[in-house]
């Protein structure tokens, strides 16, 4: 099976529809959230193609969204896509090197 972008459009469909109804604050608009999708169901059908023997999984990320791609025993493989949940009040961690001046 020759694994596309376009193969993935009903879970991409889903993602939008939970990014427009739940997601609150993320940095990113309802279009540039579809084309950030896009982009990482992309490296993700490449790590997955790429995978080594004994791994089952493809995965893309960037801050605001995970993508994996879960092998099954059909052709076309699981795509699960996470919203990563970040809070701006969270405390950045120190530097070792900071903390050791």
């Amino acid at each position: 099976m020759d694994l596309t972008v376009d193969l993935f459009k009903a879970e991409i469909s889903e993602a939008l529809k939970s990014f427009e109804k739940y997601i609150v604050c993320l940095d990113k608009t309802p279009e540039e959230c579809q084309d950030a999708l896009q982009r990482l169901v992309e490296k993700a059908i490449k790590a997955y193609v790429s995978r080594g023997a004994n791994l089952r999984h493809g995965i893309a990320l960037d801050n605001q969204v995970t993508i994996i791609l879960s092998q099954t025993e059909n052709d076309k493989p699981l795509c699960g896509i996470y919203f990563n949940l970040s809070s701006p009040y969270r405390k950045k961690a120190t530097s070792k090197t900071a903390k050791a001046g």
